[in-house]
């Protein structure tokens, strides 16, 4: 069965436009509390926690995920604002039957997404997701009265998850006598990510912690790092941190403003890992991982292996081979022995541990890391173009493979969770790296 709702990351979409509008996201609850509900053995009603970003519209969604959720006979548990992962935690902390986030993670305000968690605390595999999608062609048929789900505000999440966070940091250590500026791209961890830092010792300068429902990721977060780099100079801060709005992905900056992406802090945890022997298996990265990082992994013998692009796909080429560390070089990473799916705030954590540890910096940490040119631009296509069956970009394609002549890499995919296609170019010279990259964009711009 092909999926018609559900992207790489849950159900996404533009705020009033189909899929994400209140009629269809109370069905998605109703759908999603059947099939919770067909696999609850308890007696008790099956139990879903639900957390938001700070987008205007959460208030919306969340109110129809709950009367679905309600009609189909399953309780809730609100907690508000709350990353991604504290979802993921709490849900498997509380023994819940599922976790919802109401999120569109980095993109703007006038977009929502819903995604889902299972009771252990990772996200849905594909069977479920396409088990809901069935259910949703079902009619809404509300329960009895007496049958019916309740709601009730859980006041301590937020506690709970900055000591959850706090406990993946060595006790041994602490961030005394260093200043980091925190951004929190306005988003789910404004109120959490400075206090997990603060209370670990760290003199904090908190930006992008004022949301409005409107400035979620507005010139600030993991996707706009120039507002970390400027602060972090303006303050004189030993470096930053940045998030994106649900708060599953990190980028850094040091001292002097330069920013890290997540292959750079992929490899800094990977290699004091490798070090301290404690390095289970390789590292998975995705088809967008820079050369640098698998060749810089060769040289510490560390196997390396690419899924598809995607967190999820991460999650699962992990636990096919048995390994524990992952991620991808928009600043998801994985560490499966502290967490079930990716985390911003404990990615920063094991960062600063392994340079407290070294006593170095994320400038000599990374330098024998040399990262390859790469140039990813994104077009705005219609939805479900097809470029694979246009000839013009495929004859782009092969036109830039020949030109890097076996010395980089070219990749076109479509996003999962955005109308846009990705070109990726990477090669060891960046100005033909550049031009391949303009090529095949402007071929995809004509095709479409």
């Amino acid at each position: 069965m092909k999926r018609k709702y559900f992207g790489t990351d849950g159900v996404r979409g533009t705020v009033g436009k189909a899929p994400i509008t209140p009629d269809f996201v109370m069905k998605l609850g109703y759908a999603a509390g059947k099939v919770l509900a067909a696999r609850h053995v308890s007696s008790e009603h099956p139990t879903v926690l639900i957390g938001k970003d700070t987008r205007v519209s959460g208030y919306m969604l969340e109110s129809s995920l709950q009367a679905g959720l309600s009609a189909a006979g399953v309780d809730v548990v609100l907690v508000g604002p709350m990353p991604t992962p504290a979802v993921a935690y709490l849900t498997r902390a509380l023994r819940l039957s599922a976790g919802i986030v109401i999120s569109a993670s980095h993109n703007a305000y006038e977009d929502n997404g819903i995604k889902f968690f299972s009771s252990d605390g990772a996200k849905l595999p594909d069977e479920t997701e396409m088990e809901i999608e069935r259910a949703l062609d079902e009619p809404l048929v509300c329960e009895q009265s007496s049958k019916l789900g309740k709601a009730r505000r859980m006041e301590d999440a937020a506690g709970r998850y900055i000591e959850f966070c706090k406990s993946t940091f060595p006790t041994r250590l602490d961030l005394k006598g260093m200043r980091i500026v925190v951004d929190s791209a306005h988003g789910a961890a404004y109120q959490i990510a400075p206090c997990v830092f603060h209370e670990l010792g760290a003199d904090v300068i908190s930006i992008g912690a004022s949301p409005d429902g409107f400035n979620i990721n507005d010139g600030v977060g993991a996707t706009h790092p120039k507002t970390l780099q400027a602060e972090v100079r303006r303050a004189g801060a030993h470096l930053g941190i940045a998030l994106d709005g649900d708060a599953d992905r990190i980028v850094m900056a040091d001292g002097a403003g330069n920013i890290y992406d997540g292959d750079q802090l992929l490899y800094i945890i990977a290699k004091h890992r490798r070090e301290r022997g404690i390095l289970r298996g390789g590292v998975v990265g995705t088809q967008m991982t820079n050369l640098g990082l698998e060749h810089a992994l060769q040289k510490l013998d560390v196997p390396f292996a690419r899924a598809n692009v995607g967190d999820r796909y991460v999650l699962e080429l992990l636990n096919e081979r048995g390994w524990q560390l992952g991620g991808e070089n928009s600043g998801h990473i994985v560490f499966l022995d502290k967490h079930t799916t990716g985390d911003g705030i404990v990615s920063a954590l094991l960062v600063l541990d392994a340079l407290a540890e070294a006593g170095t910096t994320l400038e000599r940490a990374t330098a024998d890391l040399t990262m390859y040119p790469q140039i990813l631009i994104n077009i705005k296509v219609k939805e479900r173009f097809d470029f694979a069956a246009h000839r013009g970009v495929q004859q782009a394609v092969a036109d830039a493979e020949r030109d890097l002549a076996g010395t980089g890499r070219v990749l076109l995919r479509a996003s999962g969770t955005e109308p846009l296609i990705r070109v990726m170019v990477e090669g060891d010279a960046e100005t033909k790296v550049r031009q391949s990259a303009e090529s095949i964009a402007d071929a995809v711009r004509k095709a479409c």
